[in-house]
């Protein structure tokens, strides 16, 4: 199955899975809500956004020329917005194929490549952990939620910096299906991606993310103000989003579609605002934060040649 099937299959089921939330919940709800919802929100979203999207490129940009990979930033910015459509994919493991994009138009080595992937799904936690924690005492899940992100990115830390226990983990990652095909590029890539943590980069990197799921977090909280939600704290929202995210990652499916969308929509509840408009809200949030980026994302990836890969790419 190519690409391009395999994205239109995820968007299906996604399509699949909004449309029986609406249909289970109270219509006639819904339209009175999507009727009356404030529209002046929208344009300040839909500026927001693509801001977030350009922090990212500018990570990404940052980490390639850290190890001394330099593209033209039109390609450069391409390839990112490309990515925006691959993270639909379980794990997020399709952006991997950013290092094939490389190397077919640079003659650069995926390996490298694919190192600054796994470096800024890392930094891409380490932001969310941090904008997570700032509501801490606002959320009470949130505490163990951002304790046991961090104690990952800890040990993640610590995978990088011993050599046998990189390789036994590089080992056991190998095992896994969707990953296997991955597995060539392992062993030689501690050193690589250990680079893309020294104390400038680490720093800039990190605050670039910070910066991306505040941008995001704002866009949640003008979603809420357009259906009137004001009584929800600012604070309180960013913990509950990036609990919601983190569940999300764990979960390994498809931009965690289905959890995030459950468990935020749960978190409103309890906050006080009734079920259906919960599962209204929370659906808007997704077009605005995810389905809004991987649309751009699929015409990016169109225009990288994206839509011929298929599951022998990863061993070019």
């Amino acid at each position: 199955m190519n690409t391009y099937n395999k994205l239109l299959l995820i968007i299906v089921y996604t399509i699949s899975l909004y449309a029986a939330f609406l249909i289970f919940s109270d219509l006639k709800q819904i339209y009175e809500k999507i009727y009356s919802l404030k529209s002046v929100y929208y344009l300040p979203i839909l500026v927001i956004a693509p801001l977030s999207w350009f922090v990212l490129f500018l990570r990404w940009h940052l980490l390639l020329k850290n190890l001394g990979i330099n593209i033209p930033k039109k390609d450069s910015f391409k390839i990112t917005l490309a990515g925006y459509a691959l993270s639909i994919t379980p794990g997020k493991v399709g952006e991997l194929f950013k290092a094939h994009f490389v190397k077919t138009k640079f003659g650069i080595s995926q390996k490298n490549v694919m190192s600054v992937v796994v470096a800024e799904q890392f930094y891409t936690l380490m932001g969310l952990t941090i904008v997570g924690s700032i509501g801490i005492l606002y959320f009470k899940f949130a505490p163990y939620v951002m304790i046991a992100s961090a104690s990952f990115l800890v040990f993640i830390i610590i995978v990088l910096s011993s050599s046998l226990i990189f390789k036994k983990s590089s080992n056991l990652i190998s095992k896994i299906p969707i990953l296997s095909k991955y597995s060539s590029q392992f062993p030689d890539s501690q050193v690589v991606i250990k680079s893309c943590f020294k104390k400038p980069i680490f720093v800039h990197a990190t605050a670039l993310s910070v910066i991306f799921w505040i941008l995001e977090s704002l866009i949640v909280y003008l979603v809420l103000l357009s259906f009137d939600l004001s009584t929800i704290h600012f604070f309180n929202l960013t913990s509950m989003y990036a609990t919601s995210i983190i569940f999300g990652v764990i979960s390994f499916l498809p931009l965690g579609i289905g959890v995030v969308e459950g468990s935020l929509a749960g978190f409103l509840t309890l906050q006080g605002v009734n079920v259906t408009t919960s599962l209204i809200v929370v659906i808007m949030i997704r077009i605005f934060t995810r389905w809004y980026g991987v649309s751009i994302g699929l015409f990016a990836l169109k225009l990288v040649g994206g839509f011929s890969l298929n599951n022998n790419t990863a061993n070019d």
